[in-house]
This record gives structure tokens, C-alpha cells and sequence, in this order.
């Protein structure tokens, strides 16, 4: 008896079956991910398209989330600055009582007392730090306290006060991403929030006759400044007022040595880039010192206090009595620090409007983008379902037309 092999039938039925399966499976990993594109061969164009928008709208994202910390952290600065100008207002308040003229010694050391304190205060806020406990005025140095009290005696205290207040140093501001390639300032540091005059640096070395040696460049508050074979100083001054550093340069008549002046209240950082020497040559600062601590050379003249040395200074007053001091230098330094306290505010109140306006923007932008990339590879759930149930129907028909046509025995597998 001759043998009929079925398998040409069967393998028809079997591979006919597998590629309605894997439609099946396709048409249902679509509906449960929402996305129609699961592979690239579904829909090349629009498959490209969507890697674009999804890379956007990942990037958009990340913009909205730095402007979210931004925002955060101007809030923080503002609610610290805004608490230094409350203790500065009392401390004012406190000098124009002690400068009346009307008040013993022993009421005006009275007044020094609690200026003392509040002095603490102030120094207390300059070292705060945020809920993520990074300080608010450290720069990148985000855990390294800027300021630090340095105790000592005073003529008319009984006890150990606040003697100076040391600026440790901060580096530059850290910066936030907020689109593409436009960031914005997230720190003012200690050395610009709570100066109180223009700074101002002598150098006593004659260099009028100073030629550069060699290529080279330096940093004034994180503004590089190059330097070129056989430059001389009146080079240099050119170079530093051309270089958008808050500083004008220029150069001192008596003593023909570099002077530097701030444009505003602020501590000036300088550096030499490694391998130069400028600064140092010329008489501003100190070899191998850390450039974001005051390094100003040990010849130099400084002038330009802080918001610290102004409280200082009218305490001493008041515990000396000097009603003189107090009613002009006293009150006047107080005004200054104060003055720039209340720019520095402005200053932040003008960067987180520039954020709410950018994250309103984003706010606008990312549901169009979502949008685009949902018409490009999101399921149409409608079609979708109805698709799903027209194959499950043809794929139960085809199961059980298969069933009909190789019935499967045991005498088949004997025959």
C-alpha cells in the first residue's frame, strides 16, 4: 500500500498559523504600551520622527526640572538676604539712638552689646545652607563654610567678641541649564552678597618697566585675561578693562604699580593660571595661594570692607562712646552694606522672574511636543481593538479549520 505524507499541508497550516500569532502578539504589546512602534520596521519615517521628539521632550524635561531646583534655590537666597536686611535696619536703628548725643557710655556699650550679637546673627545667615544642605553663599564649594568668627578683645568689653570675620573662600557660581544652551547663575557667594564697599588694591612695586616673559594669563573673579610675550603694564591694565571683569585697572601715579578697583561691592579673587606669574610679579598677590580666599600680596594696599567689618567697626564705636564715629563713618558704612544687600536681592529677584518665565514657556512647550510624539507612535485604541478582535476571530476560524483537515490519530502515527 502506497503512504500519502501530509507533512506539505501541515507545514503550510503551521507556518500560516505562527504569522497570525505574531500579528496577535504585535497588535497586543501595542495596546498594553500604548506605543505603536515597537519595532523600526513598523513605520521607519515616523519611528525616526519619534526618536526626535522623545529626545526633545527628555531634554525639555531636564530644562524644567533644573528651573523647578532654580527657582527653589533663589527663594532660599531671597528669604536669608531678606533676613540680614531685617538685622541690618535694627543695627541702623542702634546707631542713629547711640549717635544723638544724649546717651552715657556705659548706654552706648549697651547698644555694642546686642550689635555684638546681632553681628553673630549675620554671620550665622552668611554660613546658612539649604534642605539639601549645601551652603546658600559657598559657590561650588557647597559644603565649606565661607566665613568664619575670629574672637579678641575690644576696649570697653569684658569678655571675648567678634574681632574680624574671615572670608574662607568660595569658588565661582554654579550654573543651571534652563534651554538649549542658555544657563543661569544659581549662587551669589559671600565675597558679593555681603561686601559692603568697593574694594580697591595697590600694588607698591614699581613696574614700569615690567615686560611679560613668556605667554601666560591669570583669572580676576573666574574672568580670564591673557597675557602675551613682552607685554608691559600698561598692556595688561588694557587687557583687564577689556575682559568684562567687574574691575577697572589703571595705574598709580605715585608708586607706577597696577591698581585694581571693584566696579561694585565685592570681594575681588584673582589667580595666576599655572606656569604664570603676572599677578604675582606685579605685586597683588601671593604665590600659591588659594585663589578664592583673599590672597592679595603682603605689600599691597587693600581698601574696601565688608558688610562684617562696617557692623565691627560701629560696635567698637559704641563701646568707645564716639558719637562722631557713629553718626558719620558708623551709620554711613552701615548704609553701604546695606545698599548692596538690597542690589543683591534685586539681582536675585531678577533671576527668578527670568526662571518662572522660562518654566511657564516650558510649561507650553513640552505638551506640544508630548503631543507631536503621541501622533507619531501612540496606539489609536479604537482601530487598535478592532483589529485585535477581527484576527482573533480569523485566528480561531484557521485553528479550527486546521483541526478538520489533519485530524490527528493514533493510526496516523502508525501508518
Amino acid at each position: 500500500m502506497r503512504r500519502v505524507s501530509s507533512d506539505m499541508p501541515f507545514n503550510d497550516i503551521q507556518f500560516f498559523l505562527r504569522r497570525q500569532e505574531d500579528a496577535l502578539n504585535n497588535i497586543n504589546n501595542q495596546i498594553s504600551s500604548g506605543n505603536r512602534l515597537n519595532n523600526l520596521r513598523d513605520d521607519p519615517l515616523a519611528a525616526a520622527r519619534a526618536v526626535r521628539y522623545d529626545s526633545y521632550l527628555s531634554r525639555l524635561e531636564r530644562f524644567e526640572n533644573n528651573v523647578l531646583y532654580a527657582m527653589d534655590h533663589y527663594n532660599q537666597i531671597d528669604i536669608q538676604l531678606m533676613r540680614s536686611l531685617d538685622i541690618m535696619h535694627r543695627i541702623r536703628e542702634l546707631a542713629v539712638t547711640g549717635a544723638n548725643g544724649i546717651y552715657t557710655r556705659e548706654e552706648t556699650q549697651m547698644m555694642a552689646i546686642e550689635v555684638n550679637e546681632l553681628l553673630k546673627e549675620l554671620v550665622d545667615i552668611s554660613n546658612s545652607a539649604g534642605p539639601d544642605g549645601q551652603q546658600l553663599f559657598a559657590g561650588d564649594r557647597s559644603f565649606t563654610q565661607p566665613f568664619r568668627i575670629v574672637e579678641g578683645t575690644v576696649d570697653g568689653a569684658g569678655e571675648l567678641l567678634v574681632v574680624d570675620v574671615e572670608y574662607r573662600g568660595a569658588g565661582p557660581a554654579r550654573s543651571a541649564e534652563i534651554s538649549n544652551g542658555s544657563y543661569t547663575e544659581l549662587d551669589i557667594g559671600g565675597g558679593e552678597a555681603f561686601w559692603a564697599e568697593r574694594m580697591q588694591i595697590f600694588s607698591n612695586i614699581d613696574s614700569s618697566n615690567w615686560r611679560a616673559e613668556s605667554d601666560g594669563a591669570f583669572f580676576i573673579n573666574d574672568y580670564e585675561i591673557p597675557v602675551k610675550l613682552g607685554d608691559t603694564l600698561p598692556a595688561v591694565v588694557a587687557r583687564i578693562n577689556e575682559s568684562g571683569a567687574p574691575v577697572r585697572a589703571s595705574i598709580d601715579i605715585e608708586s607706577r604699580g597696577l591698581v585694581l578697583t571693584g566696579t561694585n561691592a565685592h570681594l575681588i579673587r584673582m589667580e595666576d593660571r599655572q606656569g604664570s606669574s603676572t599677578l604675582y610679579e606685579l605685586g597683588i598677590i601671593e604665590p600659591n595661594n588659594d585663589p578664592a580666599a583673599p590672597n592679595w600680596s603682603p605689600g599691597a594696599r587693600v581698601g574696601g570692607g565688608s558688610l562684617f567689618d562696617m557692623v565691627i567697626r560701629l560696635r567698637d564705636a559704641l563701646y568707645r562712646g564716639d558719637q562722631e564715629f557713629i553718626g558719620s563713618q558708623g551709620i554711613g558704612g552701615i548704609d553701604l552694606a546695606m545698599g548692596n544687600v538690597r542690589a543683591r536681592l534685586t539681582e536675585v529677584g531678577s533671576r527668578h522672574e527670568r526662571a518662572m518665565m522660562t518654566w511657564q514657556r516650558l510649561n507650553d512647550e513640552i505638551p506640544n511636543v508630548t503631543a507631536m510624539l503621541a501622533r507619531e507612535s501612540a496606539v489609536n485604541m479604537v482601530t487598535a481593538a478592532t483589529e485585535l478582535s477581527m484576527m482573533d476571530f480569523a485566528h480561531r476560524a484557521t485553528l479550527q479549520t486546521a483541526a478538520r483537515i489533519l485530524p490527528t490519530t493514533l493510526l496516523d502515527f502508525l501508518r
